[in-house]
């Protein structure tokens, strides 16, 4: 992986084919364990924070660590079923084998694979996948964005009346954080609204589809690999505060496709987080 040019003051890195090809595999792997799972019976449970899990969850995400850890041993991972390992190479295997776990408990087919590769605890390499429909956005900042090998981008927006704008669910806000998100709503074309898509709201954005996806509490498995797509595809993911995102990023989280409204929607949030 070789080094490239500053990015708002930080260094940012070139990858290569193998990592591409590796966040590929990984994929091919873990949609292989989720297909048959898919609205199919199977054991599920609630995790401490209420927040469901499947065998599909924990059986993807161990069949992705299984191949890190024969091919990077020195690669750090981070992934929401089996938690951190630590590294020594300052690269981050960052995993969220069913993004939407939700989504995949109903038979529907919006939720995701994320697969993202930090360097230094910044997001460089960055993949979504949908099984089902067998579509994968791999996205690289400076590279460019691909959906299932062909090039995306996300689409101009004149004014912020007229974005639609995404988030997975009111339900997911505090009451605080909803009064700020709905004082955006409020100046976006609010009637043309999404609830529901976790990643998949992401990678629709990325490809010209939703302007807007705003999003609060998220953790580092939720957001690390969608920075990479969306950016990637000429769009800009940041915080509530406009900072981009890392590794210690607390998890409210902008997307927006196109860069210019960053500044109206910093400004309708409001928030300061």
């Amino acid at each position: 992986m070789l080094r490239f040019a500053e990015k708002q003051g930080r260094e940012i890195f070139m990858i290569g084919a193998r990592e591409i090809e590796l966040a590929g595999r990984l994929a091919d792997v873990a949609g292989g364990v989720i297909r048959p799972f898919f609205r199919a019976n199977f054991d599920h449970e609630a995790k401490a924070d209420s927040t469901p899990v499947t065998e599909a969850d924990r059986a993807a995400e161990a069949s992705i660590r299984a191949i890190l850890d024969v091919e990077c041993p020195t690669d750090a991972i981070v992934g929401e079923e089996y938690g951190e390992k630590s590294g020594t190479s300052g690269r981050t295997w960052v995993i969220d084998p069913i993004d939407g776990t939700i989504s995949f408990m109903a038979g529907r087919p919006i939720f995701g694979t994320l697969i993202a590769l930090l360097e230094d605890g910044w997001p460089v390499l960055g993949l979504i996948d949908q099984c089902i429909n067998r579509e994968r956005w791999i996205g690289v900042p400076g590279q460019g964005t691909t959906l299932t090998g062909k090039p995306v981008s996300t689409r101009a927006c004149r004014e912020l009346a007229q974005a639609s704008l995404a988030t997975s669910g009111p339900q997911y806000f505090s009451q605080h954080d909803g009064d700020h998100f709905m004082a955006l709503a409020a100046q976006t074309a609010h009637k043309r609204m999404l609830f529901g898509g976790d990643c998949y709201n992401y990678a629709l954005l990325a490809s010209g589809h939703i302007d807007i996806v705003v999003e609060s509490g998220l953790k580092l498995h939720d957001f690390a690999a969608l920075v990479p797509v969306v950016e990637g595809a000429g769009g800009v993911m940041c915080d509530w505060n406009g900072e981009m995102l890392h590794a210690g990023s607390e998890g409210h989280v902008i997307a927006l496709g196109d860069p210019a409204r960053m500044e109206d929607v910093v400004e309708a949030l409001a928030c300061n987080h």
